[in-house]
C-alpha cells in the first residue's frame, strides 16, 4: 500500500452526533492510550500480543506504522467520543486491522480490539465493518474474495462481532499453544459479487 489511509463511520441513526468513528493509521502520540488498553485484563487473556510498558507502547505503534509502509499489515487506530466520559475529547477507542491482503491475493485476515470504556457501544462492529467495505473495495478488483476473523472460542463478545458483521462461523480451530492456548472460532466473510 502506497499511503495510510483514513475511514470515516457515521454516528448510527439516532445517536448523538458524537458518535462518529474515525479510523486513522496510528500516531507516536497514541502510544499512552495503548499502554493503557494493554493493561486491561481482558485485553491480556484475548490477545497475544503483549505491552507493558512505554517503550513496548511505542514499539507496537512503530510496529503499526511499519505494516503501512511494508502493505502487509493495515492497522487503523479507531478514534471517537465515549459518551457520558468526564473528558468529553475524543481518544483512541480500539483498534482494526486487515492482515495480509496482497494484490492478487484471494483472502486476508481481520483483527480488531476494543478499549476497556468503549465495549458494549458498538465501536467494534461499526469498525469491523467499515474495515470490511474499505478491504473488499480496495483489494477486490484484484481477487479478495474472504476475509477471516479468528478469536478465542469463549470469547462471546468476539463471536457477537463477528456475527454482526456477517462473518459466519466456519470451523472450530484445535488449541495451538503456546500462542493459542484455547480452541477457536474461525469466522468467513465472502465478498458479494
Amino acid at each position: 500500500m502506497e499511503r495510510p489511509v483514513v475511514l470515516h463511520v457515521e454516528a448510527p441513526p439516532g445517536a448523538p452526533s458524537g458518535s462518529a468513528l474515525l479510523l486513522r493509521p496510528w500516531e507516536a502520540a497514541d502510544a499512552p492510550a495503548v499502554l493503557d488498553a494493554f493493561g486491561d485484563p481482558a485485553m491480556r487473556r484475548w490477545l497475544v500480543s503483549r505491552v507493558d510498558d512505554g517503550p513496548g507502547a511505542a514499539r507496537w505503534v512503530a510496529e503499526q506504522r511499519q505494516g503501512w509502509a511494508d502493505g502487509g499489515r493495515l492497522a487503523f487506530a479507531v478514534v471517537g467520543r465515549v459518551p457520558g466520559a468526564r473528558d468529553a475529547g475524543e481518544r483512541v477507542l480500539g483498534n482494526v486491522v486487515l492482515k495480509g491482503a496482497t494484490r492478487g491475493g484471494r483472502s486476508a485476515e481481520v483483527g480488531y480490539w476494543t478499549a476497556p470504556a468503549a465495549r458494549g457501544l458498538g465501536v467494534a462492529s461499526r469498525a469491523v465493518g467499515a474495515l470490511t467495505g474499505w478491504a473488499f473495495a480496495t483489494f477486490g478488483q484484484d481477487g479478495l474474495d474472504r476475509l477471516e476473523l479468528l478469536h478465542q472460542e469463549d470469547n462471546a463478545g468476539s463471536c457477537a462481532v463477528a456475527a454482526k458483521c456477517g462473518y459466519a462461523l466456519d470451523a472450530v480451530l484445535p488449541a495451538s499453544p503456546p500462542d493459542f492456548p484455547r480452541d477457536g472460532h474461525l469466522h468467513v466473510r465472502r465478498r458479494e459479487w
